[in-house]
């Protein structure tokens, strides 16, 4: 516990803030001078420090259980081999990037549609790639090899999506990287934004050590666009809308209230310019997410009771995407789980898993809650807990 505390950059004291403990409590725990916590604050210290495996915090080489990392996909053997590919084929002529821009298009919209959306786009994604590195190399002009940059950029970003939480981190890096790479090279505002957001994320999810480098990605990807918002178009505007949300995610998993909500206030902010009914289609930006937006920033700092009544101001139902509904209950069952309400955080999950079973099955948060659950000691609870581990397959059936 200690090794991996000061490997990620956490002090006693922030570590003590968050578990609700005292920093000596810690140090007694580092030093063995105390009993091994039980399982609830075994999960919260995995939770808090990032760590994949329970093995490595725990020493116990027998139970290996990944929370921040689901299953491999069934298609990821697939997508992973077009990535990696390098594309020379010569002897076909490569789909006009109106054509490239349609396909891409119903993408975004079976992932958004899609409970098992995984699925859908691992099946799409393959041939979107290499259709749209073809299309960069057989450019006619750079007007031409920039716009076909754009969409092979957000390919990559979709394709982010997919591999984000899968076994596979140094692909993650290496699709966000590529991403990056051809957004600058399409000079495009939107495209630009997109990748730096999905950047910031990936920044973020690796550990407090790499805080700072998301919260660069951030500034640096809002300063660029915000001589250009004046005039911006919906889309450009909302990807800046959810660059600062981004920034009060960060702000808010370091702990840092006044820094998050204040962050959140400016997101809020851009979403009024937007029309009533606008929802981006990559990152789900509009009036309708704040409200799920303001959820999780309650949720990061650890704020039970906050939580559970931006929670009660929320309407789901008009998130459009099914995913991205599902991820909401999931933060919603965060906060009851925070404010001491198990029963409710486990009907909460069963609901998300209603709405986009392969989103649940993916996500850390959900993982840690059911595994700590299925420990309880009500029976009830403790059964509802390992049906829904077994539907996640967390526990064999």
């Amino acid at each position: 516990m200690q090794i991996l505390r000061q490997r990620r950059g956490v002090s006693r004291p922030v570590l003590a803030g968050f578990l609700g403990k005292s920093p000596s409590w810690v140090k007694q725990v580092e030093g063995g001078q105390i009993q091994v916590p039980k399982l609830p604050i075994v999960l919260r210290i995995a939770e808090i420090l990032r760590v994949r495996d329970l093995a490595d915090l725990t020493g116990d080489q027998s139970t290996h259980i990944d929370l921040f990392i689901g299953p491999g996909h069934p298609r990821l053997a697939a997508v992973k081999a077009a990535i990696d590919a390098f594309p020379f084929d010569i002897d076909r002529e490569a789909p006009s990037t109106k054509h490239l821009r349609m396909r891409l298009n119903r993408a975004w919209s079976a992932r958004h549609s899609a409970p098992n959306h995984r699925e859908v786009v691992g099946k799409l994604l393959p041939d979107l790639i290499r259709d749209a590195q073809l299309a960069v190399r057989q450019a006619d002009d750079a007007a031409d090899r920039r716009a076909a940059q754009a969409i092979l950029s957000e390919v990559y970003s979709l394709a982010q999506f997919f591999v984000a939480y899968q076994p596979d981190s140094a692909l993650l890096w290496r699709v966000a990287e590529r991403g990056m790479v051809a957004a600058q090279d399409s000079g495009d505002p939107h495209a630009i934004g997109v990748t730096a957001w999905l950047a910031a994320q990936a920044h973020r999810d690796s550990g407090p050590k790499h805080f700072d480098a998301a919260d660069s990605v951030t500034a640096e990807a809002l300063r660029y666009l915000e001589p250009q918002l004046v005039n911006a178009d919906d889309n450009v505007l909302a990807i800046a809308g959810a660059l600062q949300f981004e920034a009060g995610y960060t702000s808010a998993r370091r702990g840092e209230n006044g820094a998050a909500w204040g962050w959140w206030d400016k997101a809020e902010k851009t979403a009024k310019k937007l029309p009533a009914d606008f929802y981006h289609p990559i990152t789900s930006f509009g009036r309708a997410i704040m409200g799920a937006h303001a959820v999780t920033v309650a949720v990061e700092l650890h704020q039970g009771g906050e939580s559970v009544r931006q929670t009660a101001r929320t309407d789901e139902t008009v998130i459009k995407s099914r995913p991205r509904r599902a991820r909401h209950r999931i933060e919603e069952a965060r906060a009851y789980q925070l404010d001491g309400q198990p029963d409710v955080a486990l009907a909460t999950l069963d609901k998300a898993f209603e709405a986009a079973p392969e989103t649940i099955r993916y996500n850390g948060y959900a993982r840690r809650i059911v595994l700590e659950e299925a420990e309880s000691k009500q029976p009830d609870r403790r059964r509802r807990a390992s049906e829904l581990a077994v539907k996640l397959g967390l526990l064999a059936a």
